[in-house]
């Protein structure tokens, strides 16, 4: 028994409010969460984001859904490897099991299941040989609103380390690797192909954020919005080659990254999955823009 859901996320960050204006522009829908700020998707009974004010901006913690049974064997297996049990990381987010990874993030396991999310009508276009709307196909502008978080991707110093402890601790499974470089984890009862992605380099870090939204207009809808509001560009629109989602990802106001998808690789969850190691060509894209320069670094550094 293991983690069941991805449930959110927690940032520290020096100051609330540009989070909440960035966040906002982006879609998500803030709430109040003692002196946090919680941020949630439209439709989805459940916070996405916890932004908390601190000295520097940083991972605060990753927070994972179990049943009793599922905390009870991650309790099992710390003790089976010295791992210990911490405490919060503020009042505000008491409860749960609490601990460290290899690099330090707190991880927060806590007795909740993930909150069901807004449908979305078919994605309809034509093709050669398949017309099949009838229907003018650009509809208006409008505020785009995701319907969950998808996944998250920290940059880490110890990625053979970070994969054991995910896999072996937490329970999450190995999706698909470029060796040496990144892997991508998924939840043992299936669904996405990756919660969470870890990519190596010199230090730990926040890298990114994604968010699914529900076509790719939207996802050029919700881009346009965020740059206009004079946000930067970090990346896109391209797909993936590991789990061959498109995406499109916007400097949020730490450097760091949220990105749009839609179209993720959906994994079974009888395990018949086998991850593949890929070539490091592949690591990043099949299409898209060129790279940015600074795609991959870490703005934590100091």
């Amino acid at each position: 028994m293991s983690a069941t859901a991805l449930l959110s996320y927690a940032l520290t960050v020096p100051d609330i409010e540009p989070g909440r204006r960035f966040y906002s522009i982006f879609g998500l829908i803030p709430a109040k969460c003692g002196n946090a700020l919680a941020l949630r998707c439209e439709g989805r009974d459940q916070d996405q984001v916890l932004l908390i004010e601190g000295a520097k901006k940083r991972l605060n913690h990753l927070r994972f859904g179990a049943d009793d049974p599922g905390i009870a064997a991650i309790r099992s297996r710390m003790r089976e490897r010295d791992v210990v049990e911490t405490g919060a990381t503020a009042p505000e987010f008491e409860g749960g099991l609490w601990l460290a990874d290899p690099d330090g993030n707190p991880v927060n396991i806590r007795n909740q299941s993930a909150q069901p999310w807004r449908s979305a009508p078919e994605f309809r276009i034509n093709q050669p040989g398949h017309y099949r709307r009838f229907e003018r196909g650009c509809g208006p502008r409008y505020q785009v609103r995701p319907t969950r978080l998808g996944h998250v991707l920290l940059f880490t110093p110890r990625l053979d380390e970070m994969v054991a402890f995910y896999r072996d601790i937490v329970g999450l499974r190995l999706s698909d690797t470029v060796p040496g470089i990144i892997a991508f984890m998924h939840l043992p009862c299936g669904g996405d192909h990756h919660v969470l992605a870890l990519l190596q380099d010199a230090q730990a870090g926040f890298h990114h954020a994604s968010f699914e939204v529900e076509s790719p207009d939207e996802m050029g809808l919700g881009a346009q919005a965020v740059l206009e509001a004079g946000y930067g560009n970090g990346w896109g629109m391209g797909r993936h080659v590991i789990g061959s989602n498109l995406f499109h990802y916007l400097r949020d106001p730490w450097m760091s990254l949220a990105e749009y998808f839609c179209d993720i690789d959906q994994i079974p969850g009888d395990g018949s999955w086998r991850a593949q190691a890929h070539e490091p060509r592949d690591a990043l894209y099949r299409w898209g823009p060129p790279v940015p320069d600074d795609f991959a670094r870490n703005f934590e550094v100091s």
